[in-house]
């Protein structure tokens, strides 16, 4: 990730974000209103944060095996688990903002690809007790970690896979029946990847389908992945978040991308 990139990006949306007061799709200014407004406080999120702090004081160690855009070698390389839960894991800001999602869409089937040490995955699965919730991590060491701590928050609605995506997504698809309520894609950040998991979900997503992009602004390649796939004629329309990437699938409206500030 180039910090001047990030800037750049930054001071673009700034100049075309919006507020919910300016937006005259009514679709789209309710969904401000019932869920980037909610200021509501739950129970889960002193749970998720109590974990979180515990993460950031451990020294322990893990090996890291990176299939993704952070990967600077084939090799794996031991890191604390403190050090990764404040690089990798989502903010809590954003986090309360999946479960915020999730609730919203009382999303029943999701698919997380990046489960990191199971910060978002737990958002998530708190959010949803009755979900059905497949997350995919590609690190053996982090998914064993990630293990343990949804399991210490009694969370039994994940199924945790591991492996690379090039080779777990397409046997997850695979084997599923139904179509996913929400995909959350926090992986590999990198253009060509990002679009292979984008044409093999299409079979496997509906008209009341969300899918949230992580890190939209995070390269140029993710930039490029986005916006190429917002324009797909199965994408309706898009709201931009600056961290989250938003895309939505309902017919009979007419395509349109927003930014907004959150």
């Amino acid at each position: 990730m180039s910090k001047t990139h990030l800037l750049k990006s930054l001071f673009r949306y700034l100049l075309v974000g919006k507020t919910k007061y300016y937006l005259h799709s009514p679709l789209v200014y309710q969904f401000a209103e019932d869920v980037l407004s909610d200021k509501r406080k739950f129970y889960a999120f002193d749970q998720i944060e109590d974990l979180r702090r515990q993460l950031l004081r451990s020294s322990e160690k893990l090996t890291v095996t990176d299939f993704g855009a952070g990967s600077h070698s084939g090799k794996g390389k031991e890191r604390k688990i403190k050090e990764i839960c404040k690089s990798m894991a989502v903010r809590p800001r954003y986090g309360r903002l999946l479960f915020r999602l999730a609730n919203h869409w009382k999303s029943e089937r999701i698919l997380e690809l990046g489960t990191s040490l199971g910060i978002g995955t737990a958002y998530l699965a708190k959010a949803r007790t009755s979900a059905e919730i497949i997350s995919l991590e590609g690190c053996p060491a982090i998914a064993a970690e990630a293990q343990r701590n949804l399991e210490s928050l009694g969370l039994e609605n994940v199924e945790l896979i591991v492996g690379d995506f090039a080779n777990t997504l397409p046997q997850v698809l695979q084997k599923s029946r139904q179509s996913f309520d929400l995909v959350y894609l926090d992986g590999n950040h990198r253009y060509e990847p990002t679009l292979q998991y984008w044409e093999l979900l299409q079979n496997h997503l509906q008209e009341s389908s969300v899918v949230i992009m992580d890190d939209i602004h995070w390269s140029i390649e993710m930039e490029r992945a986005w916006e190429e796939i917002k324009g797909r004629t199965e994408v309706t329309f898009s709201i931009d978040l600056f961290q989250f990437g938003l895309l939505f699938f309902q017919q009979g409206i007419a395509k349109e991308h927003f930014s907004l500030y959150y």
